[in-house]
């Protein structure tokens, strides 16, 4: 049995990125938020386009103003009113000022700007009350980026700031990574629809609600294969199905060691190299993740059935595959933070375990509370809400009030 560990670096160590030459698709900028950048980008636009005002104020020759102050003020001629989006008409000569407004542009001759509440004004003089510092206020031409560098790096996530960076650098069209597309179907005699009357010894199936919602999340896109009953037959040929059509393959239940667990034996039937088949995790211990000969490039990961155990798997495991996947170029990993736990946290040490909760700051501090009730893996109605896990180590039995625990805070982007 793998340790959580190995089996994370097996798994990052099997996905291969999406192609930048085949998996690419051009989209407006309009809605390319959450894609993922396939190209870097670079513009012909210097930011700032040009020298302008960061100030309300008043645009001068230095040399003019550096001795002024309230006793013994340099008394301007205002020779223009220069507002945004206005093109100067003067240049400044010595002994003159214009009128200026925060984001003009700055008049050939002025290389400073006084700021309004150090001047007094009376008719088209204006009084400056304190030296500025040289070249105050003046933000120059391609001092935050310079036309034809690079703007943005391929492999990272389009957020609200990338946006609005690619709409100043006027870039209405984007080439980003196609959505990787995930197979998801659950197994199991017993499983039913939500939209089904229920009949004794069934469940509803809310691993394939929960994964698809999860895939989302992540960027990725959701193949629903439905329910398979625990037929050897059925189960091959939606497999074979899902493997021709996506890049990973979620399913949940039927790999354990039950009489009707038929999952493995399909796989090697299929000629699949089983890389993982059980890991040192509490809930999620059968956890089967292969791989298939060509043509077929997809993942498969057989989740267990529980549905506790499917959301600690997906969170753990599969995330960070699909954002290798996805053209992502670093961040893959789970982050884990460092922090306080409210609630006595205990674990039987055998298996590196997982409980959920809640991240409260307290004082400024982050605080990990545990969801009441039972944490056994078949416990879905307490997961609600929840945002985030305490990780207790193999060997680890209790974490007792107060006490530091690590976190993996539960992100899905």
């Amino acid at each position: 049995m793998l340790s959580v560990s190995d089996a994370q670096a097996i798994i990052l160590n099997l996905v291969q990125p999406l192609d930048r030459q085949r998996d690419t698709e051009v989209v407006d900028l309009l809605t390319a938020d959450s894609r993922i950048l396939a190209t870097p980008v670079t513009s012909p636009l210097d930011f700032p386009h040009w020298d302008n005002s960061a100030m309300d104020g008043y645009a001068v020759r230095y040399e003019n103003v550096q001795h002024s102050n309230a006793e013994q003020p340099a008394i301007l001629e205002i020779v223009e009113e220069i507002p945004a989006g206005y093109q100067p008409k003067s240049t400044i000569q010595p002994g003159q000022a214009a009128r200026i407004f925060t984001g003009a542009v700055i008049p050939a001759g002025a290389d400073t700007v006084i700021m309004q509440e150090k001047t007094r004004r009376e008719e088209n003089r204006v009084f400056i009350l304190d030296a500025p510092k040289p070249q105050e206020f003046v933000r120059h031409q391609a001092s935050f980026y310079q036309a034809g560098t690079q703007l943005l790096p391929a492999g990272i996530k389009l957020n609200a700031s990338e946006i609005a960076v690619l709409a100043a650098a006027q870039c209405p069209q984007l080439s980003v990574y196609r959505r990787p597309r995930v197979a998801i179907f659950s197994t199991g005699d017993e499983l039913v629809t939500v939209d089904q009357p229920l009949q004794p010894g069934q469940i509803v199936d809310s691993n394939q609600y929960a994964l698809a919602a999860l895939v989302r999340q992540s960027g990725a896109e959701p193949l629903i294969l439905g329910i398979v009953k625990d037929d050897p037959v059925a189960l091959e040929k939606v497999i074979t199905h899902a493997i021709a059509i996506a890049d990973i393959v979620l399913s949940s239940g039927g790999v354990s060691v039950g009489d009707y667990d038929y999952i493995d034996k399909i796989l090697e039937s299929l000629k699949a190299k089983i890389h993982i088949r059980a890991v040192e995790i509490s809930p999620g211990k059968p956890l089967t993740v292969a791989t298939f000969p060509t043509p077929h490039s997809a993942l498969y990961f057989g989740l267990p059935g529980n549905p506790a155990a499917v959301l600690v798997t997906f969170w753990r495991f599969v995330l960070p595959a699909i954002k290798k996947l996805s053209g992502i170029t670093e961040g893959w990993e789970p982050v884990f933070l460092k922090v306080r736990s409210h609630d006595e946290l205990r674990s039987n040490g055998k298996r590196e375990t997982y409980l959920w909760g809640k991240l409260h700051l307290i004082d400024g501090v982050y605080e990990f509370h545990k969801a009441g009730g039972s944490h056994s893996s078949g416990n879905l109605i307490n997961l609600a809400q929840t945002n985030a896990l305490a990780v207790l180590p193999v060997g680890t039995t209790l974490i007792s009030p107060q006490e530091e625990v690590q976190v993996l805070q539960l992100s899905n982007g």
